[in-house]
């Protein structure tokens, strides 16, 4: 055991911890979450692992991997590369060495393969929510602009402002895209929805998607105009490697 990991474990063990590894926050107040913390969390939960699953596959305590997520810890480069292993990822990744590079910049896999996903899973994977890219015509320009999103049943939304770009969009025949990009893989997934764009205002529909909504938009400042995009067609893509394991599935075996 390293010195980052004693000293985490003597902090740990003024936690409560529940052995499914997702109990109550730290006795005495809020917790000081740090990057890697932020990173490590949010990959397991993709991964849909519990910490007790991931203390087994990288051999510590699931104190510690509490005490990583929550607190600002130092591991060593061995458990960093254990933690790595455990959570299908990198060291680079976790420590946010590749925060400021575009996705896909890691090299293809060996044998990949490309499967087309049924209406079901593109739905799916769309519920899962976070950031999609939209199309709009600006003087008869095509462009394309990420927004933050909303499922609404069959209906995807997103919050912007009226004279903002995004808002052209409304009125209009348009496509919405999400996709994946897993790097430390090379697997990742995509989903096209094409559809007409509407502006909601229902004020009880909008009240609703505010209550779905997950988050307020990253871009900030006053985006109160919803826009809600009814699908005509959906499609989706995803690519396959290590023996048609799926990105963000756990391996069959782990130490």
């Amino acid at each position: 055991m390293s010195s980052g990991e004693a000293h985490g474990m003597r902090e740990a063990s003024g936690m409560r911890e529940d052995a499914g590894g997702d109990g109550p926050r730290p006795e005495g107040g809020p917790t000081h979450q740090a990057d890697l913390g932020r990173r490590a969390e949010a990959r397991r939960r993709e991964l849909g692992l519990t910490r007790a699953d991931v203390a087994l596959r990288s051999g510590a305590a699931p104190e510690y991997i509490r005490y990583v997520e929550e607190r600002s810890a130092t591991p060593g480069i061995g458990f960093l590369l254990r933690l790595a292993y455990a959570l299908d990822t990198t060291v680079a990744e976790l420590t946010g060495a590749t925060a400021d590079l575009p996705a896909g910049t890691g090299e293809a896999a060996h044998a990949p393969e490309l499967v087309t996903l049924d209406a079901e899973e593109c739905r799916e994977l769309l519920s899962t929510h976070g950031v999609g890219r939209v199309t709009v015509t600006l003087d008869d320009e095509p462009a394309v602009f990420p927004v933050n999103y909303t499922v609404d049943g069959d209906l995807v939304a997103f919050r912007t402002a009226a004279d903002a770009a995004p808002a052209a969009a409304a009125g209009c025949r348009t496509a919405f895209e999400v996709d994946h990009i897993d790097d430390a893989l090379s697997q990742g997934w995509s989903v096209l929805l094409v559809g007409t764009a509407q502006r909601v205002t229902d004020p009880r529909r909008v009240r609703g998607l505010e209550e779905r909504a997950h988050t307020a938009p990253w871009a900030g400042g006053d985006r109160g105009l919803w826009i809600a995009v009814t699908p005509a067609r959906i499609t989706g893509r995803r690519i396959l490697t290590h023996h048609g394991r799926p990105a963000g599935a756990p391996p069959p075996h782990a130490p």
